[in-house]
C-alpha cells in the first residue's frame, strides 16, 4: 500500500514507481512491482491505497530500493506583483538513484500467508525549493525518502495501519452481479514516461478488485445492481487476506456515464458572477483528460449539481448547518468535479461541470484554543501561510461569501473521530486533521474524521 505524511507545502506530488527491491538478510533480492505504476501520493497524507499484489519468499528483509522514473511536485503561491496565484511545476525526467532512500525503521519479517507493506512518503523530506515560485537561478530538487513498515491485517481495521482504506477513487471497470463483486481503475494512472534512453514506458495503470456485502453501504446509487461501468465512485474499503478489497462504501457522484469525465483537488479561484471555478485537477479520468495535462482547469458551474461527500456522516449533529454552494464555496476547499464536455474548447466558453462534489482533504497546523460543546471537542486550528485558504484568500472578492479569517479553521471532533496522533491533542500541538471543510458564513468550520500527528511546517 502507498501512503504520504506532509504538511500544506505542496498540492501535488506524482511519482512514476518503475520499481521496488526487498533484500533479505541473506542478499537475496525481491521485486514488489510486476510493472511501473504512477502514483499521487498528497492526496493520500494520512490515508493508504492499494499498489500491487505480490508473493513473497518468508524471511526476514533487511533493506529495500526503489527506482523513480518521471517525478514533480505542484505548489501555489499568490505573485503580488500581479495579484494572480500562480502554480509552479518542478519536475524531473528521472530521479538520479543516489537521489531515492527507502528507509526500513526495523528489519521486516515475511511470515503467515498474507501481511501488508505499507510504503509512505515523507514528503518533506522528498522536495526542496528556494521559492513556491521558482524563479530562474534558484535550486530545487527532488529526493523521494520513504518509510516502508509491516502492517497486519484486522479483522475489522479502523487504519491504514491495519487495513482500513478511506476515499479511494476511481471508474468502475467492470461488474459481477453473480459474484457480488466489482473493480474499480484508480485515479491513478495509466500514465506514460519518457526514458533517458528516449524509449518510453507505459504504466498499466492500479486496478482495485471490491467485494459487495449486505453491510455495503451505497450513496448515489441503490445497490451493486445499479453500478454502471464508468461510473466514477468514492469508496471506503477493507484490506482482505486474498489481496482484494470489501467494500464498506460506495458513492457515486454522477451516475450519467456519457463522455463523463471526473477531476478532483483544490479549488484554486472561486468567480461567482460567471459562475466559474478554477480546480487544480490533483486527480483525473475520462476522455477529457490525457497524460500531460497542463493543471488549472476552469469549469462553468451554473445549473452544476452542489453535493457533500458522505464519507463523513455525522454533518446534522454539527452545531451550525453544514453547506456548500455556488454562494458559500471559497478557494482551497477540496472538490470533486464531473463534466460530459467533449472539450474544453467548446464554442460556449468553459466546460459545464455537473456536479461539484466537496470531498474531505487534510489540512496541518497548530492548536490555539480547545473547547467543547455539544458533544464536539472544538480545536481553533491555525495555518502556516502558504496553506491554500491563506494563499488563495486574495480572489475572495470574486466569492460571494469571502472568508474573514482565512488562516483559522474551526474544527469539530466528537466520538466517532479517530484519534491516530501521538500524544496530546492541546493548545500548542502541531496536528493534521482530516475531513470536509465548510464554509459558514466566511468562517472555515472542518467536520473532522481523524486526527494525525502533524508535520514540521
Amino acid at each position: 500500500m502507498i501512503s504520504s505524511t506532509a504538511n500544506d507545502q505542496l498540492a501535488e506530488f506524482n511519482l512514476f514507481l518503475d520499481s521496488i527491491t526487498l533484500t533479505s538478510e541473506s542478499g537475496d533480492t525481491v521485486s514488489l512491482l510486476a510493472a511501473p505504476q504512477q502514483a499521487e501520493f498528497i492526496h493520500l497524507n494520512g490515508s493508504a491505497e492499494p499498489l500491487a499484489t505480490v508473493s513473497v519468499p518468508q524471511g526476514t528483509y533487511t533493506s529495500a530500493t526503489a527506482t523513480i522514473g518521471a517525478a514533480s511536485f505542484f505548489c501555489v503561491t499568490y505573485i503580488s506583483s500581479e495579484q494572480a496565484f500562480d502554480i509552479s511545476i518542478f519536475a524531473y525526467g528521472y530521479v538520479p538513484g543516489s537521489q531515492v532512500t527507502v528507509n526500513l525503521p526495523a528489519s521486516i519479517s515475511v511470515s503467515g500467508s498474507e501481511m501488508g507493506l505499507l510504503l509512505d512518503l515523507q514528503v518533506l523530506q522528498s522536495a526542496s525549493y528556494a521559492s513556491c515560485a521558482g524563479y530562474p537561478g534558484e535550486s530545487w530538487a527532488i529526493t523521494p525518502t520513504f518509510n516502508l513498515t509491516p502492517v497486519a491485517f484486522a479483522s475489522q481495521p479502523t487504519s491504514p495501519a491495519n487495513g482500513k482504506m478511506t476515499g479511494l477513487n476511481g471508474i468502475v471497470s467492470s461488474v459481477d452481479l453473480a459474484g457480488n463483486n466489482f473493480t474499480v481503475a484508480s485515479a491513478d494512472g495509466p500514465a506514460t514516461e519518457t526514458l533517458e534512453s528516449g524509449a518510453t514506458v507505459n504504466s498499466t495503470g492500479i486496478v482495485w478488485q471490491l467485494a459487495s456485502t449486505g453491510s455495503t453501504v451505497f450513496q448515489g446509487v441503490s445497490g451493486l445492481s445499479a453500478l454502471a461501468v464508468g461510473m466514477p465512485v468514492n469508496m471506503d474499503a477493507e484490506m482482505q487476506p486474498d489481496g482484494s478489497l470489501q467494500a464498506t462504501r460506495v458513492e457515486v457522484e454522477d451516475t450519467d456515464i456519457n463522455d463523463l469525465s471526473v477531476t478532483s483537488g483544490p479549488l484554486l479561484e472561486v468567480i461567482s458572477f460567471e459562475p466559474v471555478v478554477v480546480s487544480q485537477g490533483t486527480l483525473e479520468q475520462g476522455p477529457l483528460y490525457t497524460p500531460g495535462d497542463m493543471k488549472g482547469a476552469p469549469f462553468s458551474v451554473d445549473g452544476a449539481a452542489f453535493k457533500i461527500s458522505g464519507q463523513v456522516t455525522n454533518l446534522a449533529n454539527l452545531p451550525f448547518t453544514p453547506n456548500f454552494s455556488a454562494a458559500s464555496m471559497v478557494a482551497g476547499q477540496n472538490v470533486a468535479i464531473t463534466t460530459h464536455a467533449a472539450s474544453f474548447s467548446s464554442a460556449g466558453g468553459y466546460p459545464p461541470a455537473a456536479t461539484l462534489t466537496l470531498m474531505p482533504q487534510t489540512v496541518n497546523g497548530t492548536v490555539s484554543a480547545v473547547s467543547t460543546a455539544n458533544g464536539f471537542t472544538i480545536y481553533t486550528v491555525t495555518l502556516a501561510p502558504y496553506d491554500l485558504f491563506p494563499t488563495l484568500a486574495f480572489t475572495d472578492y470574486f466569492q460571494t461569501s469571502p472568508l474573514t479569517d482565512p488562516n483559522t479553521v474551526i474544527v469539530y471532533a466528537d466520538a466517532n473521530t479517530q484519534m491516530l496522533n501521538t500524544g496530546s491533542a492541546t493548545v500548542g500541538s502541531l496536528l493534521r486533521f482530516t475531513g470536509l471543510v465548510l464554509n459558514d458564513n466566511g468562517t472555515l468550520r472542518m467536520d473532522c474524521s481523524k486526527i494525525d500527528t502533524g508535520v514540521t511546517e
